[in-house]
């Protein structure tokens, strides 16, 4: 039988080995990508932008140079490219008859796009040696969170004598979760119901580890903001984290709105701008003291200008040098009282917010937290949950492990467990009392709820009073129709030939008939009254999510992936399944947490429309079909007719 040691190392060098196979998969993808950019149509695939010139050039927080770039002729748009605002790059300048692999390059993050320019964030000074330089943008991998997770497992497994070990050996199960006794809590909001107040009272008394489950719709986010008030009012110091910018920003937009102070670390180009006023770098860059560091790196500046200008007189032997040395004395001047100022508003967060691979340990290394809360912890790889627990005494996880597992690019990675989330393990591993599920969703009719709510929680949720029965019709401006006046249908295509195609690429599926469907139930909607806005069009498959958006360009209409969608609501909802072939092959339909997603978004009206001789294969999807036969909600699609 293993040691404790072997154990831990064991289960580390797992996931290590994980990481080095998504590694490879994204370089095999960039790869990909790379030979397609070989033409002279280098930047139509949109991942690229090549023979740039720099416009404009500033600085800002943590010494980032701001450069705004644009193709030398400024009558040019830039071509339609994939670099959006948020995206990390990869500069490169240009140089004839040079490899990629000896151009110099910088990493960055793009902050603004317009017709004719994009501006980037580089983290170091642009220092180049040409005359009249240009410059490629390219997407860059995320190699910088990975790096992170490397580390943090290696501080995780290598921890001795210390809080981290102690946690580290309750999350592999080595130890158990300790809980004491909490006697009544006030809650600060009045409107929880009674498992949101057991959810908060459970997590309180949890000495090491709590888990919170919230299905959709059951104010998962309410129960945390909760939480951590609790939390702070105590005295005590927590660190909120999620996988993604956006599940940062929907718990930091709750936390404010209920007047709680927050410190939101990140790039302010991946922060919601109604948040940003809280961030770091805005908190740092309107400090009084500020004003000094920006003098100095004007002066800097200047300096640099002066050593890069040709002038008609020879300058005299290393003074060009000198000038760039001086300009460097200042910038680190500059940064120096720049970390000084950081530090004081670090140091004075009692809640601090961001991604888990986005903490910076050079940033916040000196920081403790008494708490650390994660939030969608359903949706992030485990070793993604190793970074801030290097800082938190206690670690609540919250999410679904019901919904959308964890995007890895890797299918070898993730047969082996890098797509199973710490939470799911959990989950499955320790025991009942270590998590609390969440009862009551405030989201759907209960008849879109019932289905979902047995299928995987046990037929425990219950829908609130005030969504139980609300129908389409209730809406102001909609017509009385049976649509409106119905709450679930699903229309059949089997038998009429409705037969799935594959896309160019051969990585996605599209059915053109379906879609034609959808566009007719999307028309039907919209004549009862309902806006674009309240309607959403939903498919697993990206071919079929282009397809419609060409048939239905209404920009009000969102039309999305499954994953786009997941933590999104609409007061009616298309689904359209897409898959129909003789062989009965339903490809990542297979994983039935993708349609507990798409059938949990919509809160008064649920169309699906799929194959069913195609589909109920799968026993779940049998099951799906039989359930809206005995809700009296089947149709074939000759009805349509």
């Amino acid at each position: 039988m293993p040691s404790t040691t072997q154990t831990i190392e064991a289960h580390f060098s797992h996931f290590q080995r994980l990481l080095a196979l998504e590694a490879e998969a994204e370089k095999e993808i960039a790869i990909r990508e790379a030979q397609r950019n070989v033409s002279s149509e280098a930047e139509a695939s949109g991942t690229l932008l090549h023979t740039l010139v720099i416009r404009e050039e500033d600085s800002g927080f943590g010494g980032r140079s701001i450069l705004t770039l644009g193709k030398r002729n400024q009558n040019l748009s830039l071509p339609w490219t994939r670099l959006n605002v948020g995206t990390p790059i990869l500069m490169y300048e240009e140089r004839s008859n040079s490899k990629k692999e000896d151009l110099q390059s910088w990493r960055g993050i793009v902050t603004r796009l317009h017709r004719d320019t994009i501006q980037i964030a580089i983290d170091t000074w642009l220092d180049s040696e040409s005359e009249a330089p240009t410059f490629r943008l390219e997407k860059a991998g995320d190699e910088i969170s990975r790096q992170r997770m490397r580390q943090a497992m290696e501080v995780a497994s290598a921890a001795r004598n210390s809080r981290l070990a102690d946690l580290r050996d309750i999350l592999l199960g080595l130890s158990p979760a300790c809980y004491q006794t909490t006697s009544y809590f006030a809650p600060f909001n009045n409107g929880l119901n009674p498992s949101q107040v057991e959810a908060v009272r459970f997590a309180l008394s949890a000495e090491d580890l709590a888990i919170l489950h919230g299905p959709p719709g059951t104010g998962k986010t309410t129960t945390l903001v909760e939480l951590i008030r609790q939390l702070v009012h105590r005295g005590q110091r927590v660190l909120a984290v999620a996988p993604s910018h956006m599940g940062v920003d929907n718990l930091l937009e709750q936390l404010l709105a209920s007047g709680e102070k927050a410190l939101r670390l990140g790039h302010p180009a991946r922060v919601l701008p109604g948040n940003r006023s809280v961030s770091l770098d805005e908190q740092v860059e309107n400090h009084p003291e500020m004003k000094l560091v920006q003098k100095l790196m004007r002066e800097a500046r200047q300096l640099y200008g002066q050593a890069d200008r040709y002038t008609r007189a020879k300058p005299e032997p290393g003074s060009r040098k000198e000038l760039r040395m001086e300009a460097k004395q200042l910038n680190a001047e500059a940064r120096k009282i720049e970390r000084q100022i950081t530090k004081r508003i670090l140091d004075n967060a009692q809640i601090v917010c961001a991604t888990a691979t986005g903490l910076d340990d050079t940033m916040i290394r000196e920081l403790h937290f008494d708490w650390c809360v994660f939030d969608e912890a359903s949706q992030g790889i485990e070793p993604a949950v190793w970074i801030p627990l290097q800082y938190a005494d206690r670690l609540v996880l919250a999410g679904d492990p019901y919904q959308l597992p964890p995007t890895v690019v890797s299918r070898p990675a993730a047969a082996q467990g890098l797509q199973m989330s710490m939470m799911e393990r959990l989950i499955g591993t320790l025991e009942h009392h270590t998590s609390r599920l969440l009862t009551v969703q405030y989201r759907m009719h209960q008849d879109i709820m019932a289905f979902s709510g047995n299928e995987f929680y046990g037929g425990r949720l219950t829908a609130d009073g005030s969504v139980a029965q609300h129908l389409l019709r209730d809406l102001p401006g909609l017509c009385e129709e049976i649509i409106t006046e119905t709450v679930l249908e699903f229309v059949d295509t089997a038998g009429a030939s409705y037969d799935e195609k594959v896309d160019p690429n051969g990585e996605s599926r599209f059915n053109e008939q379906e879609a034609q469907l959808v566009v007719r139930k999307v028309n039907a909607l919209l004549d009862t009254g309902l806006s674009s806005s309240q309607l959403a069009v939903i498919s697993p498959y990206g071919a079929q999510v282009r397809l419609l958006r060409s048939l239905l360009p209404d920009p009000l209409l969102e039309i999305d992936s499954v994953d786009g969608f997941q933590g999104r609501e609409k007061e009616a909802v298309i689904v359209s399944l897409v898959r129909s072939n003789p062989e009965n092959e339903i490809g990542f339909l297979e994983d039935i947490r993708r349609m507990n997603v798409a059938m949990t978004r919509a809160r008064r009206k649920l169309i699906v429309i799929g194959d069913s001789a195609t589909i109920t294969i799968h026993p779940f999807y049998q099951r799906m079909v039989t359930y809206f036969e005995a809700a009296g909600a089947y149709r074939s699609v000759w009805e349509e007719y």
